[in-house]
């Protein structure tokens, strides 16, 4: 179920209050964060991919190289987390591109040292990329609860890495 939140952005009922809370708090700090991107429809998604795909084909690339480096840069529709509800991305006002220099802003640095006390996790961390699939995005939180956000954080670990951590339990029976 989604909810709508500032500038028409929709996110999962479920973090809505915890995801107003961190922009709010934020911006008590002096801070000027920017959602640009929320839930995506199948549509949007297709389309955000389809235009990266494009891109790599202008650039020289033959298809199937466009299509796997696309991949790593835009979710292939129907395995985004945007289509969930669940992530949003979020800029500094001042900066509002998705470039790995986003990394660099005060909004950035503030988020990544405190979007987990909120239920969030940066979900594609720099250096990380073998492990995720995709590239660097200091931009880009998922929203997992507050719980396993700070196991997440305090681990320092991805959420694929955190979660391959733990014991599974097998019933017998």
């Amino acid at each position: 179920e989604l909810q709508e939140i500032e500038n028409g952005h929709q996110v999962d009922k479920r973090m809505a209050p915890q995801l107003e809370a961190m922009l709010r708090d934020a911006r008590k700090e002096g801070l000027e964060p920017l959602i640009v991107s929320s839930y995506r429809t199948m549509e949007k998604q297709d389309d955000l991919h389809n235009n990266r795909i494009k891109r790599f084909l202008e650039e020289g690339l033959d298809l199937g190289t466009a299509i796997a480096e696309a991949g790593k840069w835009v979710a292939v529709p129907g395995t985004s987390e945007h289509q969930t509800g669940l992530a949003v991305d979020i800029v500094a006002e001042s900066f509002p591109v998705l470039e790995a220099e986003q990394e660099n802003t005060a909004e950035q640095q503030w988020l990544m040292e405190n979007s987990w006390k909120y239920g969030f996790i940066l979900r594609y961390p720099k250096d990380k990329t073998k492990i995720t699939g995709f590239t660097f995005e200091p931009w880009h939180y998922r929203y997992v609860g507050q719980n396993l956000a700070e196991k997440v954080y305090k681990s320092g670990l991805t959420l694929e890495e955190y979660l391959a951590s733990q014991p599974t339990s097998h019933s017998v029976g």
